[in-house]
This record gives C-alpha cells, sequence and structure tokens, in this order.
C-alpha cells in the first residue's frame, strides 16, 4: 500500500493499472486488488503528524455508495 500526491508542480506517479480513490485531504492511495469491503473498512494508515505523533495511525475509511473516496474517522496510536 503506497499513499501518492500530485502536487502543484511534481510529476505524477500514479499508474494507469493501479486504482487510486482520494483520501480526505488531496492525496491517493493505491488500492489495486482490494475489494469492496476493504475499501468501505478501510486501512490505518501510518502517519507522521498525527495525534500520536510519528509512529501513530490515521483511521481512513469508504462509505458505501461513495466509491473513489476513504474519509478520515480519527488517529490511533
Amino acid at each position: 500500500m503506497r499513499i501518492y500526491g500530485d502536487g502543484p508542480g511534481e510529476a505524477s506517479t500514479r499508474r494507469p493499472e493501479c486504482v487510486y480513490p482520494e483520501l480526505v485531504g488531496g492525496q491517493l492511495l493505491d488500492v489495486t486488488g482490494w475489494s469492496v469491503e476493504q475499501l468501505v473498512d478501510g486501512a490505518l494508515l501510518i502517519c507522521e503528524s498525527g495525534m500520536y505523533g510519528p509512529g501513530g495511525r490515521s483511521d481512513y475509511a469508504g462509505r458505501p455508495g461513495e466509491a473513489g473516496r476513504l474519509y478520515w474517522r480519527g488517529d490511533m496510536p
């Protein structure tokens, strides 16, 4: 699993064969091969600047019927 950002002036790192829903905030997460259930369940992503500092995790999950976006649900240690 990788997170990508295509900011102004940055070269795109996206590959055409991969699936990238947008994390709320603009970053893209490579979820190629994930099932619909996995997308709705989401992922705990390592976050260096979250509530718990380096090594903490941010919880992102999808919403039924809303493909293509993952929403932040909170931070975890």
